[in-house]
C-alpha cells in the first residue's frame, strides 16, 4: 500500500488563511506531520484501504456558494492522484457531510456511492474548528467483510476531534507567537521583530539588487498632548496614527512598526530614496491634517478633537548610504542609526519636515490631495 501522504506545507497554509496562519514558518507546529499522523492511527483502528483528509477552501470560492473541498492529506492505491485535487461531484458523500455537518456512512454491499465508482464502503466524518465545519475525514472499504458500522464512526468522530486539535494548536500557537511581535497599543510590529525582520530584508533586497528606504519618524511637542490632555489623550493619538501607518502598510508593501514612544520606523522593501522622500512627505501631510480623539474609546472616553499634531521624518537608503560589505546585521544598523540621525535634523531646522540622511534639509511643497490616494480609498 502506498504511504500516507500530505500536501506542501505552502500549498497547507491555503485551507487556513482565514486565520491567517504561515505554516512554512520554522517556528511553526508541523502541522502536515500531525495529519499525517492521525489518519495512520485511524486506519490503524479502523483499517481500510484507503482514506483522506479534506479542507475547505473558503478564500477560493469566487461565489457565494459552498466553497470546494480539497484533499490535503492522502493514503491508498489513489493517494499520489488525489492530492491536491477538490471533490468533484456535487452529490459525493464527503459534500453532503461537509454540508450537514453530520457524519454519514455506506456499510458495503450496495452501489458505490456518487463521485466514487468503484468504492464498496465508505465513511465520512465531519471536522470542525469550534462551531464550523472546515474539513471532512474519509476512509473507503473497510478491510472488515461486514464494511463500516456505527461503531467505527463513533471511533472515527474522536479522530476527527484530534485532526481538529492538531490545527487550533498550530492557530494558537501561531497567534501566540504574532502577539509576542507586536505593540499592544498600536498594533504594529515592534521593535525586536522589527530588528529582526529587516536584517532578513537587508540580505532579501541585496539578493535581487533592489534598493531598500528606511524611514525613521517621531512626532513633534507629543510631550504637549500628554501635558495638556493626558496620558490617555495621548496613546489615544499614537493608537490612531499606528492605524494610519498600518494602512499605509497593507497597502504599500511597507513595513510599520513602533520602535518606542512616540517614535514609528517604516521599511520599505524596493522604494528607492526619492519614493521613500516621496512616502514620507504624503505621511508628514496626513499626520498634519488628522484630527485625533473625535469619537469616545475605551482608552480616552472623551472627546477631543485634537488637530496640529506634525512629524519629522528622517530617511536613509540602501543604495545610498551602506556599502556592500557590511554584513546584513551593521547594514540595518547602520540604516536606523542614519534614519534616526536625519530625523533629529529635521526636528533641529524647524520640526514637521523631513530630511535625509547626509544632506540638507528638503521640504518639499505640500501635496495637493487631488494628487495622492488617501487610506480610506
Amino acid at each position: 500500500m502506498p504511504g500516507f501522504r500530505c500536501i506542501e506545507p505552502q500549498e497547507l497554509e491555503r485551507f487556513v488563511h482565514r486565520r491567517q496562519l504561515n505554516l512554512s514558518d520554522p517556528g511553526t507546529l508541523n502541522l502536515a506531520d500531525n495529519l499525517v499522523e492521525v489518519l495512520r492511527k485511524a486506519n490503524e483502528f479502523v483499517p481500510s484501504e484507503g482514506g483522506s483528509i479534506l479542507l475547505d477552501r473558503p478564500n477560493d470560492s469566487g461565489t457565494s456558494g459552498p466553497p470546494a473541498l480539497a484533499f490535503i492529506a492522502a493514503f491508498g492505491d489513489r493517494a499520489d492522484e488525489i492530492l491536491g485535487t477538490t471533490v468533484d461531484h456535487p452529490d459525493a458523500v464527503a459534500t453532503g457531510v461537509y454540508r450537514s455537518g453530520k457524519s454519514d456512512w455506506i456499510a458495503g454491499g450496495g452501489s458505490s456511492p456518487s463521485g466514487t465508482e468503484g468504492v464498496r464502503s465508505l465513511v465520512a466524518i465531519p471536522i470542525r474548528i469550534g462551531d464550523e465545519v472546515c474539513g471532512v475525514l474519509e476512509l473507503i472499504d473497510r478491510s472488515h467483510e461486514d464494511g463500516f458500522s456505527q461503531d467505527d464512526v463513533n471511533l472515527l468522530e474522536i479522530f476527527a476531534d484530534y485532526i481538529s486539535i492538531a490545527i487550533r494548536n498550530v492557530l494558537e500557537g501561531r497567534l501566540a507567537q504574532e502577539i509576542a511581535q507586536r505593540d499592544n497599543l498600536t498594533g504594529l510590529l515592534n521593535d525586536r521583530s522589527l530588528h529582526l525582520l529587516v536584517s532578513r530584508v537587508v540580505d532579501e533586497c541585496r539578493e535581487s539588487g533592489s534598493d531598500l528606504s528606511l524611514l525613521f519618524l517621531d512626532l513633534d511637542y507629543f510631550k504637549h498632548v500628554n501635558d495638556s490632555h493626558g496620558h490617555l489623550a495621548g496613546s489615544q493619538v499614537l493608537r490612531e496614527i499606528g492605524t494610519l501607518l498600518r494602512d499605509r502598510s497593507e497597502k504599500t508593501g511597507v513595513i510599520a512598526a513602533r520602535y518606542g514612544g512616540d517614535e514609528f520606523v517604516l521599511a520599505a522593501p524596493g522604494k528607492a530614496l526619492e519614493e521613500a522622500i516621496d512616502l514620507a512627505e504624503q505621511l508628514r501631510d496626513e499626520i498634519a491634517g488628522g484630527i485625533y480623539c473625535t469619537v469616545p474609546t475605551d482608552i480616552q472616553p472623551d472627546v477631543l478633537e485634537l488637530s496640529g499634531i506634525t512629524c519629522s521624518i528622517g530617511v536613509a537608503s540602501l543604495h545610498r548610504h551602506t556599502t556592500p560589505d557590511l554584513s546584513s546585521e551593521r547594514c540595518k544598523s547602520s540604516l536606523l542609526r542614519l534614519a534616526d540621525a536625519a530625523m533629529y535634523v529635521a526636528k533641529e531646522t524647524g520640526r514637521n519636515r523631513t530630511a535625509v540622511a547626509g544632506e540638507l534639509v528638503r521640504r518639499r511643497r505640500r501635496f495637493n490631495p487631488a494628487e495622492v490616494t488617501p487610506f480610506d480609498r
